[in-house]
């Protein structure tokens, strides 16, 4: 059976910005004879995320994800041949059709926003608190800003690149406000737009955005550390150190800074998907996403990501 892949062709290295041309497209025969117990499926969309530009080096930094071969297919969690007792059935009436939701606000991205704003925000409903997201225009930050408005934050104010991002965190996703990071002041806007300081910080992606947002941060206030995307580049564990300035105000101000990551709590996984699938069926999540055509466009629409040219999550549809 002929089939298409895409495999890492070369690593851009742990100080490298990835480009298309690390990715490779290839043609190859998948053969139909199965083992006992395996099942062939067919890929109708696949997703790209930030984490992934770490598996493009030799050595991830983590240890829950492996680093991908060279001129081996790369995945996601998705092959084309998987023991059927690992299969997970999906309903497709739980996502109202929008089978790329799986992937996205009713997958593992929706669970590490619900979960991480649940388990390392501390939103209090009626307790006037102020919630601020960077990288909230993308597929976790734009559910987690939605959730924390939901929980009880009077304001949610997102962090993001460009115009076009701004409208959609306020129009579509009911965000209180946005900030053009790269047209506009950050402390000032911050200052304007949270009056009261900040009380819990979704952090996507620190760096310069997450040290200023910190600086103005509350007494007893929580950062959830979920990711650092202007870091990834870079040759720096994770998390990325912070500036002894920064620490300080962390000790000063007992503000929590603990890492979040969403598979030590997927015990709670069930019942928050449940709950997300309800959210977003009854309008209370609007779910963002952008979506390219053609396997042939991984490289291309991993590479825009990482640069910020979605807004929501990254889809990439396969072509019957």
């Amino acid at each position: 059976m002929p089939v298409q892949r895409v495999v890492l062709n070369s690593r851009p290295g742990n100080n490298g910005v990835p480009v298309p041309a690390h990715f490779r497209l290839e043609e190859t025969t998948l053969a139909p004879d199965l083992e006992d117990g395996e099942v062939l499926v067919r890929t109708l969309c696949l997703s790209v995320d930030p984490y992934m530009r770490c598996r493009m080096n030799e050595d991830t930094g983590v240890g829950y994800v492996t680093p991908w071969q060279l001129s081996e297919c790369v995945d996601g969690g998705d092959q084309s041949c998987h023991e059927g007792s690992a299969l997970q059935k999906v309903d497709p009436q739980v996502v109202d059709g929008h089978l790329s939701y799986f992937l996205g606000a009713v997958g593992i991205t929706g669970l590490t926003a619900l979960l991480g704003v649940r388990e390392k925000g501390n939103v209090t409903k009626e307790a006037n608190q102020t919630m601020v997201v960077s990288g909230a225009a993308g597929a976790c930050g734009s559910v987690a800003g939605q959730i924390g408005r939901l929980d009880g934050c009077v304001r949610a104010v997102g962090i993001c690149g460009s115009e076009e991002k701004c409208r959609a965190l306020v129009e579509d996703c009911g965000f209180s406000a946005a900030i053009n990071y790269r047209k506009e002041d950050i402390p000032a806007k911050l200052q304007e737009l949270c009056p009261d300081g900040i009380d819990v910080y979704f952090d996507n992606v620190g760096g310069g955005i997450s040290d200023t947002v910190i600086a103005q941060m509350n007494n007893n206030s929580h950062v959830i550390l979920c990711g650092q995307i202007s870091q990834y580049n870079k040759d720096v564990p994770y998390p990325p150190p912070l500036s002894e300035e920064i620490q300080e105000t962390l000790r000063r101000k007992n503000i929590t800074r603990e890492r979040f990551t969403v598979l030590n709590y997927m015990n709670k996984a069930d019942a928050a998907l449940c709950e997300l699938s309800q959210l977003v069926k009854s309008g209370h999540i609007n779910v963002l996403e952008t979506v390219v055509e053609g396997i042939e466009k991984m490289g291309d629409a991993f590479c825009s990501m990482m640069k910020g040219g979605n807004i929501g999550k990254q889809i990439i549809k396969i072509s019957e």
